[in-house]
């Protein structure tokens, strides 16, 4: 079973940088090849899919947000949208559940949704294979040990995502994520990525129970 360190110190661990072929020049390789053949092989979906997406929960097709990254510098992660712009009385957005119509959950339980941040691992923004790059708020939540999911570039799917995606809890999310930033490798990479095709022909953990998809991540307690 794997275990997370904890420390009481603010700082963000510092860990001594891979010098292997792999995390040097290999990961990005394998990204910009690997990227842009499923680019091309995708197309013909990604281009539907925004038809679709037009139709059936209005513009804009995608959504953006900004995201950790790598060392956990902020850029725009890009993805179809799931959700209505339903409102309340008040002009405050409904809960998600309320506004995730089932083409939403079809996207996302297809990982549809996913294929356009194939430009953002082009860009060099975010790997094929890393810890999901989760919300912006979270940074200050973190302890030292679990900041170190930004040691490496954020993937479009990663160990976790494998592993029980949001129907595992947050501990368990961040202990799979630091082995990945620990074990990363070529064939880490490839298991994965396979694992990740079988997931999207028989989906599962899309999300938490009783979420539509996970909690919120409140910080660790003291």
């Amino acid at each position: 079973m794997m275990q997370t360190e904890t420390s009481d110190n603010s700082t963000p661990n510092v860990t001594e940088p891979r010098n292997d072929w792999y995390a040097s020049w290999g990961k990005r390789a394998f990204d910009v090849v690997v990227g842009s053949m499923m680019s091309v092989a995708l197309a013909p979906v990604i281009c539907v899919s925004m038809i679709l997406v037009a139709v059936k929960l209005g513009r804009p097709v995608f959504f953006r947000q900004r995201r950790p990254g790598l060392k956990g510098q902020p850029f725009e992660m890009v993805k179809f949208r799931s959700m209505t712009d339903g409102r309340d009385a008040s002009g405050k957005l409904l809960p998600d559940d309320q506004r995730l119509t089932k083409f939403g959950k079809f996207l996302r339980a297809s990982s549809v949704d996913e294929f356009p941040e194939l430009w953002n691992v082009l860009r060099g923004e975010m790997s094929l294979i890393g810890p999901r790059p989760l919300l912006i708020q979270y940074l200050d939540r973190y302890s030292p040990e679990q900041f170190r999911r930004h040691d490496v570039r954020p993937g479009v799917t990663g160990w976790a995502q494998v592993n029980g995606r949001n129907a595992i809890s947050w501990d368990e999310k961040f202990a799979f994520d630091l082995w990945y930033v620990d074990n990363y490798s070529l064939m880490v990479d490839l298991k994965i990525l396979a694992m990740t095709v079988l997931k999207v022909v028989k989906p599962s953990g899309i999300s938490a129970a009783g979420h539509a998809t996970m909690p919120e991540f409140q910080g660790n307690e003291e």
